[in-house]
């Protein structure tokens, strides 16, 4: 699965909180027609207002690890104790329609598309301050105390990867709602970025 930069896919990755579905729903409503979200399978319960088939496909563990033992996932990861994975068909049907095709996952399923032939483009979504972020998962108000701090750890660990050289093609820091999506607009429709670098991040 390689190609020019339009044809690749966009692997979009970061902490939760940090603004990554904002950003892809700004996208989809500006440019319908032109994009398609990899829908992974997930073991988790939905939150209120998601609908089976589009946040995610909801299904059971045992379902999951069935599609996983037939190989039926590029990336599969385990969160918060909950499995959530990318599966071949959603990606291969995607690239097939003739759309780009856009991933978000967790640094887990990086590391393991990295493994693959998939040859996408790699974008972290950082935030601009772990406080920051701690506030916007609170804000939510779909989470507990101790899940937003199991969040704010596992952001720290996902930060830390993000470093690494070589890590993501491309670092976006939503500081600013409106300058993160032109960078993160202007990146999807294959145009090129500078982007930003990781700020420091004190709890």
């Amino acid at each position: 699965m390689s190609g020019p930069h339009w044809a690749r896919p966009l692997v979009l990755s970061g902490p939760s909180g940090s603004g990554k579905s904002t950003l892809l729903t700004r996208l989809f409503a500006d440019h319908p027609t032109q994009f398609a979200f990899s829908v992974s399978h997930t073991t988790r319960v939905p939150r209120p207002g998601e609908v089976n088939g589009e946040q995610y496909h909801f299904v059971s563990r045992e379902n999951f690890l069935s599609l996983l033992s037939e190989g039926g996932f590029v990336e599969h990861a385990e969160f918060s104790g909950n499995l959530y994975g990318t599966s071949k068909q959603a990606i291969a049907s995607i690239v097939e329609s003739g759309k780009r095709c856009i991933l978000d996952i967790e640094v887990q399923g990086v590391r393991q598309i990295k493994r693959t032939d998939l040859n996408p483009i790699y974008c972290f979504i950082a935030p601009p301050s772990l406080s920051m972020l701690r506030d916007r998962l609170i804000g939510r108000g779909t989470e507990t105390t101790d899940a937003v701090e199991k969040r704010v750890k596992t952001a720290l660990l996902e930060i830390e990867y993000a470093k690494l050289p070589g890590a993501h093609d491309y670092i976006i820091v939503n500081d600013d709602l409106d300058r993160a999506y032109e960078l993160f607009k202007s990146l999807a429709l294959g145009n090129p970025i500078s982007g930003d670098t990781l700020p420091p991040l004190e709890q």
